[in-house]
């Protein structure tokens, strides 16, 4: 998917607020369900939960190619997951740890 960014960078910032406050005022995994499944295409859904099982999979130090047989997921997006797990920002540790660690 190629991101295409508005030209004004703050009116991009406000989008992008304004959407994580959408996010923010749903209050049960049905509201978030109705919002992404309007929000995003079957697909886009698809690549984000499967980026979200990967995390789970890689906690449990598995190999990436065993990651790839069990998800279907290719090795260079498990790679990227990987990465943000040790050089993004938190957001993934965040939300296991709020969830107890458990599988996604």
């Amino acid at each position: 998917m190629k991101l295409h960014r508005p030209a004004d960078p703050i009116a991009a910032d406000l989008a992008e607020t304004a959407l994580y406050a959408a996010l923010q005022s749903l209050q049960s995994t049905d509201e978030c369900r109705r919002f992404f499944r309007d929000l995003c295409t079957p697909a886009e859904i698809q690549a984000l939960s499967d980026r979200w099982t990967v995390v789970g999979l890689l906690e449990k130090n598995l190999p990436y190619r065993e990651i790839a047989r069990r998800t279907g997921v290719s090795v260079t997006t498990i790679g990227r997951v990987a990465r943000a797990l040790s050089t993004g920002h938190g957001g993934y540790d965040l939300a296991r740890s709020r969830l107890g660690g458990t599988d996604g």
